[in-house]
Order: C-alpha cells, then sequence, then structure tokens
C-alpha cells in the first residue's frame, strides 16, 4: 500500500465506506472491544487507520463463518496485542481459506478501485502469483479472490522478487497442506470415529459437524499465533546482535 494507505487518515465516515458497513457499526464494535480506539486528531476528531479496517474485515470473515458476536469477542481477545494491521490481514485470508471455494469476476478498472491503487502489469503479475488474481479468456477481466486481495495489496510494496514470491507460496502450501492433514487425522481418529462408533442420531451427527465447521476458525488462530513465534525465534537467531526486523512492517 501507499504512504498515505497506511497513515491514520479515515474519518469514522470513510471507514465506513471503505469497510462497506455503517457509522452506527463501527461504534458499536467499537464499544464492544472488538475495535481499538481512534486516534484523536485536531479539533477532537477520530482518526482510523489500516489496523481499524483489517479488523473490521477479519469480523466480517468471522461473521460469515457464523460466529455470533460474543464468539468473536472471545476470538478477537485471544489474538497477540501487538498484532499489526499486516498479521491481521494474513488471519483474515487464513479464514477465508475455510469457506467454499469462491471468485469475483471484476474488470481491470473494478480491481483498482477495490485495491485502492493504480496496478501496473507487473503488480497484477505479482498478484497473479499469490493466487489472489486470475487472467480469464478476456485480458481486462479477472477472477478475485476476496479473501487474500487485502494481503496480496499490502505484499505489493514489498521489495521481494516475483521468483522469491513464488517460492514462499511453494514453501507455505507444501507445509500448510502437511499440517491440514494432520490435523485432519487427528481429529478423525481421536474425535470423529470414536463418536460414530456410538451409533449416533442424525441431529447428533449434524451437531459434529456443525462443531467442527466452528472449530476451524480456532484452529487457524492457533496455527498462526504458532507460526508466529517460531518466525520471531529464527529471526532472533538469524540476526543475533541486530534488532530482527517486525513483521509487518
Amino acid at each position: 500500500m501507499t504512504q498515505q494507505a497506511e497513515s491514520t487518515d479515515l474519518t469514522v465516515d470513510e471507514l465506513a465506506a471503505r469497510a462497506g458497513v455503517t457509522v452506527r457499526t463501527i461504534r458499536f464494535y467499537s464499544t464492544r472491544g472488538l475495535l481499538p480506539p481512534p486516534q484523536i486528531g485536531p479539533r477532537r476528531v477520530g482518526r482510523y487507520g489500516p489496523d481499524h479496517l483489517s479488523r473490521l474485515a477479519l469480523i466480517e470473515e468471522l461473521q460469515s463463518q457464523g460466529m455470533t458476536l460474543a464468539a468473536i469477542e472471545r476470538y478477537v481477545q485471544h489474538l497477540p496485542e501487538d498484532l499489526t494491521s499486516h498479521e491481521l490481514a494474513i488471519h483474515r485470508a487464513l479464514v477465508a481459506s475455510w469457506m467454499p471455494d469462491s471468485a469475483d469476476q471484476v474488470t481491470r478498472e473494478q480491481l483498482r478501485r477495490r485495491c485502492g491503487r493504480d496496478l501496473a502489469d507487473d503488480d497484477v503479475e505479482r498478484l497473479r502469483a499469490m493466487s489472489v488474481v486470475e487472467p480469464t479468456d478476456d485480458p481486462e477481466v479477472f477472477l478475485v479472490d476476496p479473501g487474500l486481495l487485502p494481503l496480496g495489496v499490502r505484499l505489493l510494496d514489498v521489495p521481494i522478487s516475483l521468483e522469491s514470491i513464488l517460492a514462499a507460496r511453494r514453501v507455505l502450501l507444501e507445509h500448510t497442506t502437511q499440517a491440514a492433514r494432520e490435523l485432519s487425522r487427528l481429529f478423525r481418529d481421536e474425535v470423529w470415529e470414536p463418536y460414530r462408533e456410538q451409533d449416533p442420531a442424525p441431529e447428533q451427527v449434524e451437531h459434529m459437524k456443525s462443531l467442527s465447521a466452528h472449530m476451524q476458525p480456532l484452529v487457524v488462530q492457533a496455527l498462526l499465533t504458532t507460526f508466529q513465534r517460531s518466525l520471531k525465534k529464527e529471526l532472533r537467531h538469524t540476526f543475533p546482535q541486530e534488532h530482527p526486523p517486525r513483521l509487518g512492517h
């Protein structure tokens, strides 16, 4: 994102328009502790920024998973306090990955507006490499993953080559696929199979499936928190005499 987009320069009305919610919703979330307080600017006007946008997007994803507001409050309370907007975007992308595959079809101009910035051909190619957009038969029309788009846009300004992005994507896919496979096996062997052996009634089976779906965002949070701690540990080993780079900056 550009420096302007990263600054805390949004009024509550502008934040509501960017997030696609009402001002009343923002104030309600704030009273419930789901959003951090705004910075107070001149004339005592609250100013909002990327952290608030990322939180609103995450809340939207969790609601779309069927989580109640009370459950979302508990989820947000367990997020690390120093989580940056970049890391929140990762949370949102991971939560969205549990949802059924979906893609929005947009024109290049619509994609530009959703990204909030101009997009060169190289930018579009980087988004494609991150599986954020996919080309269609029409060179001016793309399929966009709405869950990954905010994270992909933020990564456009990270000084990393396209080859490195592809290599990192391969590493993440390999290890996350393995983790998902092992967790699924554990749930099947330790929870589902013993439950099925009890010959449960149909409504109990549906309850178990619902429980599994509601557990998914919590598993995502656990995986991401564990990964962040492991990565910070590796950075301390890599930069023992220096201040390790802060994640998300």
